[in-house]
């Protein structure tokens, strides 16, 4: 649990990824997505919380139809290690025989990106990609690759742009990690 203030957090972090380069990375994202899907009308899902402000800045720039839904499970509960899966939402609309998107934030250890994954494609779905800003790069295998990647961060504990530090700080135009 953290003790320390909001703002001596950020002050004891240090910047990964600038804000233009965020804008760029939704931007290519945003034109991989289009080539892949826009001929699906799929469902979008984003993964709340931290999917919501990279969904944001993605949809606008998505020029086809589809439809938005939301899952909210999470294993950190604003701590910054992960623990069981619990799940707060699932997904309203019907997926049965649509492609879903699946929009998050970062596909760290990757455990819940796939237990989401799996859970649409047991709702019904006959296709389930996924898009995700950051991918932190780890020496092991995750259970899952995201199909769209923004950036890339190495192994440390990263915030901002919808990712947070003890629940604070989603709200950054860049990518910041806490000093080791």
């Amino acid at each position: 649990m953290n003790t320390l203030p909001p703002q001596q957090l950020l002050e004891q972090s240090y910047i990964i990824h600038q804000p233009e380069a965020v804008v760029r990375a939704i931007t290519k994202i945003a034109a991989e997505i289009t080539n892949s899907l826009e001929a699906s009308s799929p469902v979008v899902i984003c993964v709340m919380g931290g999917g919501v402000v990279f969904s944001g800045q993605l949809l606008t720039q998505l020029h086809f139809p589809l439809e938005l839904d939301y899952v909210h499970a999470s294993r950190y509960q604003n701590n910054t290690v992960g623990k069981m899966l619990d799940w707060k939402a699932l997904p309203k609309l019907d997926l049965t025989g649509r492609t879903v998107l699946l929009l998050d934030d970062i596909l760290d250890e990757g455990i819940t990106l796939k237990e989401i994954h799996d859970k649409c494609m047991a709702l019904g779905a006959t296709k389930v990609l996924t898009a995700v800003l950051i991918e932190k790069k780890l020496d092991h295998e995750k259970p899952i690759k995201a199909d769209f990647v923004g950036l890339e961060v190495p192994n440390q504990y990263v915030f901002g742009y919808g990712m947070d530090v003890y629940g604070w700080w989603r709200n950054l135009p860049a990518i910041y990690a806490l000093q080791a």
